[in-house]
């Protein structure tokens, strides 16, 4: 039997979303004089451009492209480019290989009914064969997916100078990897993943090109308030600089302010994608030498460095009934937050039975050594029960 380790992760918080604040992070560090006060005043819209700002200049974004701030996390987000900029004239295919990517294929299908629609799927842990989609095509897509752990490898099938507008759903993926922004239109994601922030707050990033088509096109169907983009026949540009379409969480806001410098302080989005990388490297090297787990993406080009997501396998998992199956996952987490040693590490629940441990720069290596051999003990404890 495996003995009980005895260190501990110093800061247990291994969750894909919202993720572990910063090391360092307190809340008497959150600049405050903004609360209270309405996003509309000078300060509070300043705040709110110096989030967009400083998001710009970290991401590495062109000039030419516009940042805002929109209600409901990556998904108001995404939603709102979808319902914006997709249309019956054009055809579209929306690409998914786990679950968020999958609302976005019964949004095309049921909410839309979009006439002129491919759908590409994969089982977890693989990716469809995104070079069958024409250039033509707009293409609804997600970068890295949450909950299988499978990122897509590069962005050579999107040809440059396609016709069709990309949508892109990068929220596990934005200050962990490089965006290829020459390459997509609308990119969204939320404050509450790789930054370690706060919820409900989405970024929305779009190119000249999805701008125009934005502005050159109605929708036939109705907006809700929260997705008017346009004032007029124009693109509103004042949410690109401040002006919200609904009322923020100032607070959110100076948070995600907070870990915004703490970035910059480390050395930008590459500071960031280097931690994410040698903490990835910790747990699928150690998935590689255990013998009773195999990572959920089989090919390496495809394997996420954020949400990593590896199941079970061997002689004594594979007896048990699938229910029994799905149950070992679940006990392990349970004996791991009972000891305050990991918290909120389970696999998504519509995924297979699996573990996922967040691996994004705000997560220090020393917790994920300390981690790991906690897994172990209690495997062996669930296997032994």
């Amino acid at each position: 039997m495996t003995a009980e380790p005895t260190l501990r992760p110093e800061r247990p918080f291994f969750s894909s979303g919202p993720t572990a604040k910063h090391k360092g992070w307190d809340l008497s560090k959150i600049q405050t004089e903004s609360l209270g006060r309405s996003h509309r005043s000078a300060l509070g819209k300043s705040r709110l451009k110096y989030a967009i700002d400083l998001s710009k200049q970290l991401l590495g974004v062109p000039e030419d492209y516009l940042v805002g701030i929109m209600p409901a996390s990556d998904t108001g987000a995404l939603e709102c480019a979808m319902w914006t900029m997709l249309g019956p004239d054009r055809p579209v295919t929306v690409a998914a290989w786990e679950s968020f990517g999958n609302v976005w294929i019964q949004d095309a299908v049921k909410q839309l009914k979009l006439p002129q629609l491919t759908t590409l799927d994969a089982d977890y842990g693989e990716i469809p064969d995104l070079a069958s989609i024409p250039r033509d095509n707009d293409v609804v897509f997600t970068w890295n997916g949450t909950t299988s752990g499978a990122k897509i490898p590069n962005t050579d099938w999107l040809a440059p100078g396609r016709e069709g507008v990309t949508i892109n759903d990068a929220t596990s993926a934005i200050f962990a990897m490089e965006m290829d922004w020459a390459k997509l239109d609308a990119t969204t994601y939320s404050w509450q993943k790789v930054m370690g922030s706060e919820a409900q707050h989405g970024m929305l990033i779009l190119s000249p090109k999805a701008v125009e088509r934005i502005e050159s096109y109605d929708p036939a169907w109705p907006l809700p308030k929260l997705f008017r983009l346009k004032k007029g026949d124009r693109l509103n540009r004042a949410i690109f600089e401040g002006a919200t379409i609904n009322t923020p969480s100032m607070l959110a806001t100076e948070d995600y302010i907070l870990a915004l410098e703490w970035a910059q302080a480390l050395g930008g989005r590459k500071a960031m994608f280097e931690r994410a990388d040698a903490n990835a490297k910790i747990v699928t090297d150690w998935i590689e030498a255990t013998t009773w787990v195999r990572n959920m993406v089989a090919d390496p080009a495809k394997r996420t460095n954020t949400g990593v997501c590896f199941v079970f396998e061997g002689d004594w998992y594979e007896s048990l009934s699938p229910e029994d199956q799905a149950a070992v996952p679940k006990k392990i987490v349970k004996l791991l937050e009972e000891r305050d040693v990991g918290y909120d590490f389970n696999g998504y629940r519509d995924a297979p039975p699996s573990l996922r441990i967040w691996c994004g720069g705000t997560v220090e290596q020393e917790d994920l050594k300390r981690l790991l051999p906690w897994i172990e003990w209690a495997y062996e404890q669930v296997k032994n029960g």
